[in-house]
């Protein structure tokens, strides 16, 4: 564990194997193979996660001048998508980034190609960039698989109307599955939001009012959540830095 940490810190994916066979009874060399691949995004170690704060992994699809979010954390379940098709579309993607803060961003070919756009994300996030084509809009996989929920809570019976984010979901989900050589069972609810729905902070009004890190070193400490955070769990913590960065 203490070799992931200092590879996934510096930006590496760590693939990890194993023997398949029993040594004994194996004919020749034992069988290997990779069993999980650990990536910035994908770490649930708890040695290597910081207690109170989520570690997201970000899918981001795009077409034309729109785009489609998938966000999860795999280590607590949590779990959001949502569309951007209005004006300013890029600026609010860059505010939808700014607001999760994720580890690790998972794009499509074509916001890959859209070489000034990922470049300044690049400048502006810490985070570490999958190309991944397997962004598929089958609607009817994520209806079937998961619950889906708005932002008030209520059921959602379909996702079909919302093919940008079905596209994001599925390109995170072939991510994960990939990765982790596996489909991961808390992983079966979906908040479906609107980004009209909470207050708007752009990248930088976040980065100056030091909501949850100081400009100077990305600290905690004298932070409007260090104030504020006299909660005892990290799950409290977890939402209380959530509720900070979703007024």
């Amino acid at each position: 564990e203490g070799y992931i940490a200092k590879l996934i810190e510096k930006g590496y994916k760590v693939a990890i194997c194993e023997q398949l066979e029993d040594p004994k009874l194996a004919k020749g060399i034992v069988k290997r193979d990779v069993i999980k691949v650990v990536t910035p995004g994908t770490v649930v170690e708890s040695t290597i996660l910081e207690e109170k704060k989520n570690n997201y992994l970000m899918a981001i699809y795009k077409e034309g001048i729109y785009f489609g979010l998938a966000v999860c954390d795999i280590s607590t379940g949590d779990f959001y998508a949502t569309e951007i098709k209005e004006e300013n579309n890029y600026a609010k993607l860059i505010d939808e980034i700014s607001r999760y803060n994720p580890s690790e961003l998972v794009i499509n070919k074509m916001m890959n190609e859209s070489v000034e756009e990922i470049n300044y994300i690049k400048q502006r996030f810490n985070c570490f960039i999958s190309v991944v084509d397997e962004f598929d809009c089958d609607y009817q996989k994520i209806d079937k698989e998961f619950d889906l929920r708005d932002d008030r809570g209520e059921s959602i019976q379909s996702i079909k109307t919302k093919l940008f984010a079905v596209s994001a979901i599925n390109g995170l989900m072939y991510y994960i599955e990939d990765t982790q050589k596996a489909r991961l069972e808390n992983l079966n609810q979906i908040t479906i939001y609107n980004t009209t729905k909470y207050m708007s902070l752009d990248i930088n009004a976040r980065r100056n009012l030091e909501l949850t890190e100081k400009m100077r070193d990305k600290s905690k400490k004298g932070t409007l959540l260090w104030v504020l955070d006299k909660t005892d769990t990290s799950m409290g913590g977890r939402l209380l830095r959530r509720w900070i960065s979703d007024p």
